[in-house]
């Protein structure tokens, strides 16, 4: 089903994708190898000789390497692919972690650490210009969210991200109407008709927001309101890495591949596909995409 941004995810959960893989791999007689480790992979002629590490090895025409990325290890992850390209030749391009949470400073993340579970719905910013708007989610250990997992495929190291909690709105006239109508009304219930409460009462305690009235507000208070909610400035610590990354930048160079059939160029027989090719998607089903795309071809 199709959530926002024509993002696609399963109706139940992830065990489908693994029920269609292994019923396509059924249908066509595939033989499954598995606790099988690939200890050497040797190209004479035109034949590929792979050998295993319980002893056994086959021998083929063609070797498709499909097994992914360094996105989260615990599943399997390996730096195989990468590997393997490099023992013939094919460039390799330096890789990160993207798609995935951003970890604070302290001491705005123990600032912000009560905040944990509340999600806002934001624009967030690169300094590279780009946008998404989605959800930001607030953890124990930082930042997270689409937008956020989003942002971070575009983000480098030191760099700042620019939050906007509240796009589309005109603060400065809600702020006035508020004013004009409950002028002893306090500066964080007005807020709080926005935002959660908690978010607000936290940027309170940062001193991005004063604690006053409606009436007491003043014209330079209420530009840095603009500033803190409309263009909150952070500078994540880093990201959670491939331990939580839903995908890898990087990997192989696709100018060493075709890309009509996904065949290195120096090397015939020998094919790269999915993740372990330097092509990132965003979220929502484009990695999948991809996957199957590259499959195809």
């Amino acid at each position: 089903h199709e959530k926002t941004l024509g993002q696609l995810f399963c109706d139940d959960s992830a065990q489908q994708i693994v029920d269609m893989l292994v019923t396509e791999c059924e249908r066509a007689n595939v033989t499954l190898r598995l606790r099988s480790e690939v200890t050497s992979v040797e190209k004479s002629d035109d034949r590929f000789t792979v050998q295993l590490s319980n002893g056994t090895s086959f021998q083929s025409a063609s070797l498709v390497v499909a097994c992914g990325g360094l996105s989260m290890p615990g599943l399997g992850a390996t730096p195989f692919g990468y590997q393997l390209a490099a023992q013939f030749g094919i460039n390799v391009l330096p890789t990160r972690a993207a798609l995935v949470p951003f970890t604070l400073h302290k001491p705005l993340l123990e600032q912000l650490q009560t905040l944990s579970g509340v999600s806002v719905p934001t624009v967030v910013t690169a300094e590279n210009g780009v946008t998404f708007r989605e959800n930001i989610l607030f953890t124990h250990r930082g930042l997270s969210g689409p937008a956020i997992l989003q942002i971070s495929s575009y983000w480098q190291a030191g760099e700042f991200v620019t939050i906007n909690l509240l796009p589309d709105r005109d603060l400065t006239q809600l702020i006035n109407d508020e004013r004009a109508a409950h002028p002893n009304q306090s500066l964080k219930n007005t807020l709080a008709q926005w935002l959660p409460k908690r978010l607000v009462e936290c940027l309170q305690e940062l001193g991005q927001l004063p604690d006053v009235t409606l009436k007491q507000l003043n014209s330079a208070q209420q530009t840095q309101i603009e500033q803190s909610l409309q263009q909150w400035r952070v500078q994540p610590n880093g990201t959670e890495g491939y331990r939580t990354a839903e995908v890898t930048i990087g990997g192989v160079d696709t100018r060493a591949l075709s890309s009509k059939t996904m065949e290195a160029n120096a090397v015939p027989g020998l094919y790269f596909i999915g993740e372990v090719v330097d092509v990132t998607g965003w979220l929502g089903g484009y990695n999948f995409q991809w996957a199957w795309s590259s499959a195809w071809a």
